[in-house]
């Protein structure tokens, strides 16, 4: 996979080369989902609710996901169970094609463990009412006009701006942080070109 180098690019300064993850760090697993729908390959995102006042991420974009539990076999598991509790897809029908670099969010002190699925058919999405406030479909296609990427002013709470975010642009929503980094990631892995025979 391109790894740091690719994640980076779609980092905000403040966090830019931080060292390695604290040893008190959390797992947690997210699942990149790849679906067909409408002739076009596409993912999901969700827009993340919840009321707890502490959650640092609550109405952020992401993929779904969260922390592994004690009854997790391992971390593609975790990604698997969020999805299936968060947006209703039922983790037998997800084919599990490769882990992506993990990534340490400092604010809320998550080493997260990306998965690259793929599932043949659009799932029926089911929103989990306590942690989502909404989901996105979106193909990949929109990711690779240029026009979607920009850079953006984040409040992040108490009163607090992050100036020229790097970010992707969701019908005026900005997908940036983590989420982001993720996913230029996988961009730059998917449009590399095949190796010759």
């Amino acid at each position: 996979m391109p790894g740091e180098e690719a994640q980076y690019r779609m980092a905000h300064a403040a966090r830019y080369r931080q060292g390695p993850p604290p040893p008190d760090a959390r797992d947690a697993g997210v699942l990149m989902l790849l679906y067909p729908h409408g002739g076009e390959a596409h993912t999901v995102l969700i827009r993340r609710g919840g009321d707890h006042p502490d959650d640092r991420h609550k109405g952020q974009i992401g993929f779904p996901g969260g922390k592994r539990e004690e009854e997790d076999t391992d971390l593609s598991a975790s990604a698997l169970r969020e999805a299936e509790e968060e947006v209703g897809v039922p983790r037998h029908a997800v084919r599990m094609l490769r882990p992506l670099t993990p990534l340490y969010i400092p604010v809320s002190n998550f080493l997260v463990h990306p998965f690259l699925g793929v599932v043949e058919e659009r799932p029926e999405f089911v929103p989990q009412p306590e942690e989502v406030a909404g989901i996105l479909e979106v193909p990949l296609r929109h990711f690779l006009d240029p026009a979607c990427r920009r850079s953006a002013d984040i409040p992040i709470g108490r009163g607090t701006v992050l100036r020229q975010v790097p970010c992707f642009d969701l019908d005026g929503l900005p997908l940036w942080g983590a989420t982001a980094m993720i996913l230029n990631e996988f961009l730059a892995w998917w449009q590399e070109p095949a190796p010759r025979p």
